[in-house]
């Protein structure tokens, strides 16, 4: 069965909320085969990110960077999993009172640095999050979710 790894910090409702869509994405009906992983970025390990076959990330934007629990998480894998994960997809969520810029590119870079490959647009979320806010992370988790089922 393959894994799904969703990495998340998830401080505010609203950063629940586009978790909780993400997951009801990634297990939506027709998606079988894949078993799905929660882990808050501060309990994420490399033996999770080892045993997963793709990821979703999802960070508050702070100061115009990910979150220091995502930064962390970062720093805990990167070279354990250099080499072994290189190639695998993910996905990502950003949730900025005004802006994720900043935190999409240090998202980006790091990734980068990983060898990961980008399998969906990343999703973009300032202020309160909508309906369609919340319809874009369903999709973002049934596209990882899915792709892993081909």
């Amino acid at each position: 069965m393959a894994t799904l790894l969703i990495v998340h910090h998830t401080p505010s409702p609203t950063c629940q909320a586009l978790l909780e869509a993400v997951v009801a994405g990634a297990t939506a009906p027709g998606i079988e085969g894949v078993d799905v992983v929660r882990r808050a970025a501060l309990a994420a390990t490399a033996s999770d990110v080892l045993a997963a076959d793709a990821y979703v990330l999802g960070t508050p934007a702070n100061l115009g960077y990910m979150s220091g629990a995502l930064k962390h998480f970062f720093d805990q894998i990167y070279y354990p999993c250099l080499d072994e994960t290189r190639g695998r997809p993910f996905g990502v969520y950003v949730h900025g009172g005004s802006d994720t810029t900043g935190a999409l590119r240090a998202v980006d870079t790091v990734t980068t640095g990983l060898g990961w490959r980008r399998a969906a647009s990343p999703v973009s979320v300032t202020g309160e999050a909508g309906r369609a806010d919340l319809e874009t992370c369903w999709e973002l988790g049934a596209t990882l979710a899915a792709g892993l089922t081909a």
